[in-house]
Parts: structure tokens; C-alpha cells; sequence
């Protein structure tokens, strides 16, 4: 038995799986206090499937607390980002393209020291271990426990990044340290970027994951904690608490997974419906298709892996306006509210759930309460609610044929039928959990993403070198080695280099092996 959770902005939904069978599902508004809302969402699911705790095996979690704190700035640590690059790339210090407001957040403790390497791992420069202790004994003076590494082209070579940050924690003991080469892809700034978010959220991912186990404790459920990450797999909660950026938009990925699942569709447009927002993206080979440009998260340009997804402001609890040509749809909403200030719920607010059910969509609260919205402006609301989701679509598809459209989300009631350039809609059984389900049937996942200078060895070999170490990072992140296959390859030649170099990133995956 599996336990999937995901804690939104809105709601946080259980499921409880038996294998690959939901037994039972729970939505219930998230609360300020993370413990309280999953221990509700547990002990409904629990009540309502009458499945003892001891036989739950695991518990997945998708959580969205990260990506909150960056975008509000809110509960951040100051951080120490030490470049390894001169004497390169001093045109360009860390942090240079920051949202001022992010840049004071985490106190402007930047550095630049020599090092570094070229493409094909030799030195630019040997590393300067007396600066960085210097650097050390600064920001240990100042109070600084957290610090970011990076180094010009560390996925090709990290011995540098490991040396500055043995250097580190032997002056600054109780120090997180985050490193580029393990979190973020080839580019510097970008790579960069990733390390230095991930850097400012270390304490913050020691409580939430502190949190999630207390919840968990509470209700004497004694198995292996997972966390959702971005790319549609698990990690450790032990791995969360160290790397907290590989959570971002794992709440779209994880609707997008659980959209897979319930529908049995491998290639097809996902529209995930909420209570704000809807998600839009593409399904490949059964996994959300990543973007292939940098993301902005919080204002700051990041390249680690992400979701490619589009989303806009439509949800159930969206807010409608006006009439004829100065209707509007969103992007306001009354959110977690919707049972109080929905008109079908006795409030006062007119919402597209309110539109669903005048339009005769959905069959929620008391209908009488709409009874008096003119037929034009249900079926102008109407229309417009499919027009917007239509043009979102259209924004994400790679060809102009129409293609199986999957709804899912608590607001699927929104586009249940008549969007525009889908071959058909499928709205599956438990679509208002996808998320949790989801997460709860994540698999353990291994990625390299490197440069091979072919002047010493084959392609064929390159390649068979990336499938082994993504292989063996998936089989060392707990996949069961009877189950992991490789998904995706992708092989970029880099004709701007000498040696005949080339960009390799293969991605494995495998069901998660409880024994691990």
C-alpha cells in the first residue's frame, strides 16, 4: 500500500493505492500549518479505506512550500555564492540578472575566486584553497551557514567544486553546502542560479520534511517518506532536506503523471484544472515534456530540469465579470473560499463554478442560486472558458493535428467537452486527485547530462557511458535494478568546440524498490 499526497496552494488531496488501484481518495483545503492539513488528509483516506497504518509501505509528497518561499520571499537564508571562474567570467558575477528585493534577501554575500575548467576538464586556473578560507572565516563571522559553489564547466569536471567545499565545511562545520555540478545543466549563469535558490532554502526544507514525518509519527505510520520532484520521480526525504529546488513545479508534473496513469495515454496534452490556475502541457513517452529553454523562478533564470507548462488564470473559483465584449474570466479568484463565497454555495461571488453549473456542466451546491444568470452570459462565459484553454493548447502542441486533450484537476468540470483542436477529451474517474495519484505512483529516476570530447573514444561509446551513469544514479537513488530503463536520450554536437565535442543527456527510470 502507497500513500500520495500533494499539498497545493489550495488544497491538499490524498490517495491510498494498493499497487496500481485507488482504494481511496480526500480533498481537503491546505492550512498556514502544514502538520494539521496532511494529518487530516491521512486520517480521512485511512477512515475511509479501513486499511491499517502498519500496512502502508510508502508515502509520496508533492509540495509546492518551496517555490512559495522564493516567490514571496519569504523564509530564506542568507547565502554565501563563491564562483570558481577567474580569471574568466568576472564581467559577470553571481547574482548580476536578480530581482533587487531577492538579491538583499539573501544578504549579497557574493565571491570570486580562480579555478574553474575548460570544456574538455582542463584547469582555466588551479584553485585558490587560501582564498577560499579566507571567504570561509567572512561569512562564518558574519553568520552565514549557507553557501553556494560553482565552477566554470563543473558537469564536465567537479574536483574543484568538492575541494572548495571540503575547504568550507572543515572551516564552517555546521554549513550547508550546495554544489552546481549536482544540481543544475550545462551554462553557467543558469547553473549557477539554481545552486544559489537551492542554497537559500536548506533550512527551510529541514523543517517542512521535519513537518511531513511529524504528521506521519503522529498517526503512527512508520514507513519511507518520498518527495516529488520536477521531473515526474522521487527522492529521499533525506535528499529533499538537501536539495529543496528539485521540487519546483513538481505539482504540475505530478497532475501530469496521474493524468498518464488514469487515462492510459502515454502521448497527449494534460490541462490540469485548479482552484486559481490551469496547467497546460505535453505528455512524452508518459512523462511532462521539459523545457528546453532556461525557467524563471521568482525572477531568477534557472536550468535545471523543469516542466514544460504553461498556465493561466482559469480555476473553479475564478472570478467573472461584466457581459458581452467586457466579460472577464479571471485571473482573480476566491481560491481556498470557494465553498463560502461561490454563489452555488450560498455566498456572494459569481464564479466559473457557478457558469458550470448554469450551463448545466456540473451538479454541485444549489443550483436555484444561479437560476437567474441570463442564458447569454452563461453561454458567453462558457465559451470564452473553452476559448482560453483552446489558445493554451495551441501554444504548447508541436504539430497542428488534433490530439487527445486529458483533464484533470478540481476544476475539470470547466472543459468537459467542446475544446477546439482536440481529437477527443477524456476526463477520467478520480481526475481531482491526478496530483496525488501522481505521487504516489512516481518512480525512482537517474540523470547525466555531460560533455564528451570524442577525439578519445566512439559515440557509441559516449553514449553507453551516459546510460550507465544514469543508470547507476537512479539504481544508487533507490529504482528497483530489475525495472530501470532509459526514457529519454538526447545528443547535441557542440560544432563551436574543438575535439570533436558533444553534449549527451540520458534520463533512467524504475519503480522504487522498498528495500532500498
Amino acid at each position: 500500500m502507497r500513500i500520495g499526497i500533494d499539498v497545493g496552494g489550495t488544497n491538499t488531496d490524498a490517495v491510498l493505492m494498493d499497487a496500481y488501484t485507488v482504494l481511496g481518495t480526500y480533498k481537503t483545503p491546505t492550512t498556514r500549518n502544514v502538520t494539521s492539513g496532511i494529518t487530516t488528509a491521512l486520517q480521512a483516506v485511512l477512515r475511509q479505506t479501513s486499511v491499517p497504518v502498519d500496512e502502508v509501505d510508502a508515502v509520496m509528497i508533492g509540495t509546492t512550500h518551496f517555490t512559495n518561499a522564493v516567490v514571496e520571499r519569504s523564509a530564506l537564508m542568507p547565502v554565501g555564492a563563491i564562483r570558481l571562474g577567474l580569471p574568466s567570467t568576472s564581467s559577470l558575477p553571481p547574482m548580476v540578472d536578480w530581482p533587487a528585493d531577492l538579491h538583499r534577501a539573501l544578504g549579497g554575500h557574493v565571491a570570486m575566486v580562480r579555478g574553474g575548467y575548460d570544456f574538455d576538464s582542463r584547469p582555466l586556473a588551479a584553485l585558490d584553497e587560501s582564498v577560499i578560507k579566507t571567504i570561509a572565516s567572512d561569512l562564518r563571522g558574519k553568520g552565514v551557514r549557507s553557501v553556494a559553489v560553482s565552477a566554470v564547466f563543473s558537469p564536465a569536471n567537479a574536483d574543484m567544486e568538492l575541494q572548495a567545499a571540503a575547504i568550507l565545511q572543515q572551516e564552517i562545520p555546521d554549513a550547508y553546502i550546495s554544489l552546481s555540478h549536482e544540481i543544475g545543466r550545462i551554462g553557467l549563469l543558469e547553473r549557477e542560479n539554481a545552486a544559489i535558490v537551492n542554497a537559500c532554502l536548506r533550512d527551510l526544507a529541514q523543517q517542512i520534511v521535519k513537518s511531513f514525518r511529524r504528521a506521519l509519527r503522529d498517526l503512527d505510520i512508520h514507513a519511507p517518506v518520498y518527495i516529488s520532484q520536477n521531473d515526474g520521480t522521487l527522492m529521499s526525504a533525506a535528499f529533499a532536506e538537501r536539495y529543496p529546488v528539485l521540487t519546483f513545479a513538481s505539482g504540475p508534473t505530478n497532475s501530469m503523471r496521474g493524468a498518464a496513469f488514469l487515462s492510459g495515454l502515454h502521448e497527449a496534452m494534460v490541462v490540469d484544472i485548479g482552484g486559481t490556475t490551469s496547467d497546460v502541457g505535453m505528455l512524452v513517452s508518459g512523462f511532462p515534456r521539459e523545457a528546453a529553454f532556461a525557467v524563471g523562478v521568482g525572477g531568477v533564470r534557472t536550468n535545471f530540469r523543469m516542466p514544460d507548462v504553461c498556465s493561466i488564470g482559469l480555476g473553479g473559483g475564478s472570478l467573472v465579470s461584466g457581459d458581452g465584449d467586457q466579460l472577464r474570466i479571471g485571473p482573480r479568484s476566491v481560491g481556498y473560499e470557494l465553498t463560502r463565497k461561490a454563489l452555488i454555495f450560498g455566498g456572494d461571488t459569481l464564479t466559473t463554478s457557478d457558469i458550470a453549473v448554469a450551463a448545466g456542466l456540473a451538479d454541485l451546491g444549489d443550483r436555484r442560486a444561479v437560476s437567474h444568470l441570463s442564458p447569454a452570459l452563461v453561454k458567453s462565459a462558457v465559451q470564452r472558458i473553452r476559448d482560453m484553454i483552446a489558445t493554451t493548447i495551441d501554444q504548447m502542441r508541436t504539430s497542428p493535428d488534433p490530439l487527445p486533450v486529458i483533464v484533470v484537476g478540481g476544476g475539470s468540470i470547466l472543459a468537459q467537452d467542446g475544446i477546439q483542436g482536440a481529437s477527443e477529451i477524456i476526463v477520467p474517474e478520480h481526475c481531482a486527485v491526478a496530483n496525488a495519484i501522481g505521487a504516489a505512483i512516481a518512480q525512482i529516476g537517474g540523470e547525466t547530462d555531460r560533455i564528451f570530447a570524442l577525439q578519445h573514444l566512439t559515440r557509441a561509446e559516449a553514449l553507453d557511458q551516459a546510460r550507465k551513469e544514469a543508470i547507476q544514479k537512479a539504481l544508487s537513488a533507490g529504482a528497483d535494478a530489475a525495472t530501470i530503463r532509459v526514457i529519454d536520450v538526447e545528443e547535441i554536437p557542440l560544432s563551436y568546440l574543438p575535439g570533436n565535442a558533444t553534449r549527451i543527456r540520458v534520463k533512467a527510470v524504475g519503480e522504487l524498490h522498498y528495500d532500498h
